[in-house]
């Protein structure tokens, strides 16, 4: 085998793979529901992409410092000051490739053969791939309805040992929606510091919630600081997924490790998006606010609805844009004389007959769940959960 290890053991991404299959079917001329794509519907506010124009116009597009240009730099700072109570300089401060790219620079740069990285389930589909790529061992918290899809405290502390380096937090969560309060962070965080690991703690739907305010763990208190590396971007906030400008604060010595990652994989982030993302960050932010509103009204008629199907629960999520669907009720079931056993022979079947693409809850680490992204049209909602539910009732 020509290919190393490392490269051989990665599974592509099921989330893209899904997009795929249902654009493929819609190039067929087929009318397809897609709840995969974890991207805002909307388009990027027009002041961001007027500022793109101009940063074009005026010749800005050629290199930057890899670690992002001292403008971005600082407006993320005044960002983290006013939006999460933290103190940053910009040498703290390294801009990436987008949040993905943020969170593989920090695995790679601070995991090895023989780590271990703590990731709660359900999970984001990367983080497990990104473990490896590393040559760490990724240890699965497992959580369920019971404590809002959560780890706690206890769960944390058993599982660390010698061997962890990592914990890796996601708040607002993908796939399942939940925020983890203050107080819950602050037991977290006791176990956290005491053991002495870090925490990557993903934010990168901070501006996507809806009842609970977010708190960064990095805020609680200077020691957590230390221990904690923050991620956020522009994508999910400002629709910008295709801008591909994400960022990270930390620890000096760890931001400069992962700087010079960067030198040799991609160097700077693309300097058109870095102009347009000082925009997002420092300009008119009511498109974002009412971007959130109408995400709002989506997320309270697709749980309603789906808790009105017989066979189907889902807990309201409190950020994000995904509804986590406990699908337990129709496995086992038949449709068409096929037995549906688990999450991705649903989803298979689900695209096929009654042309609707979700997520299968195995890929996040449980098998029992769907998830549907509800960053699509409301009237795509309401046609995509009719067929759905008109799917259901074939199963026997």
């Amino acid at each position: 085998m020509l290919l190393s290890d490392k490269v051989r053991h990665i599974s592509p991404s099921p989330t893209l793979n899904i997009t795929a299959k249902a654009n493929k079917m819609r190039a067929e001329g087929i009318n397809v529901i897609g709840f995969g794509a974890g991207e805002p519907d909307f388009d990027t506010p027009i002041n961001i992409k007027e500022v793109a124009k101009k940063a074009i116009d005026k010749g800005f597009t050629k290199y930057t410092p890899t670690a992002g240009t001292q403008e971005l730099k600082e407006a993320i700072c005044a960002k983290f000051k006013k939006d999460n109570n933290l103190e940053y300089v910009p040498e703290e401060i390294l801009v990436s490739c987008g949040a993905k790219h943020s969170i593989f620079n920090i695995v790679v740069a601070l995991c090895q053969e023989g780590d271990e990285v703590i990731i709660p389930s359900p999970y984001w589909v990367s983080y497990p791939e990104m473990v490896k790529v590393a040559g760490a061992k990724a240890v699965i918290l497992n959580t369920n309805q019971k404590t809002n899809f959560k780890i706690t405290p206890e769960q944390l502390e058993r599982a660390v040992n010698s061997r962890t380096k990592l914990l890796i937090l996601n708040s607002p969560s993908n796939p399942t929606g939940m925020v983890y309060s203050k107080t819950e962070l602050e037991k977290l965080s006791k176990v956290i510091i005491r053991s002495g690991i870090y925490c990557l703690s993903d934010e990168i739907y901070e501006k996507v919630i809806y009842d609970e305010p977010h708190v960064s763990i990095a805020s609680l208190d200077s020691e957590m600081k230390k221990k904690t590396i923050v991620v956020n971007g522009v994508s999910k906030a400002y629709s910008m997924t295709g801008w591909r400008i994400g960022y990270c604060a930390g620890p000096k010595e760890i931001i400069q490790a992962m700087s010079n990652l960067q030198d040799h994989s991609t160097s700077n982030p693309t300097s058109i998006s870095q102009a347009a993302s000082v925009e997002a960050l420092t300009g008119d932010q009511s498109d974002s606010a009412k971007m959130v509103g109408e995400f709002k009204k989506r997320r309270d008629f697709i749980v309603d609805r789906v808790n009105s199907i017989r066979g189907l629960h889902a807990l309201k999520p409190q950020g994000a844009f995904y509804c986590w669907i406990n699908i337990s009720g129709i496995l086992n079931k038949s449709i068409n004389g096929k037995k549906i056993s688990n999450s991705l022979e649903l989803t298979d079947v689900l695209l096929q007959t009654a042309h609707v693409a979700v997520v299968p809850g195995g890929v996040f680490g449980d098998d029992n769940y769907i998830r549907l992204s509800y960053a699509t049209s409301m009237e795509n909602i309401v046609e995509g959960l009719n067929r759905i539910e008109n799917f259901i009732h074939e199963i026997n």
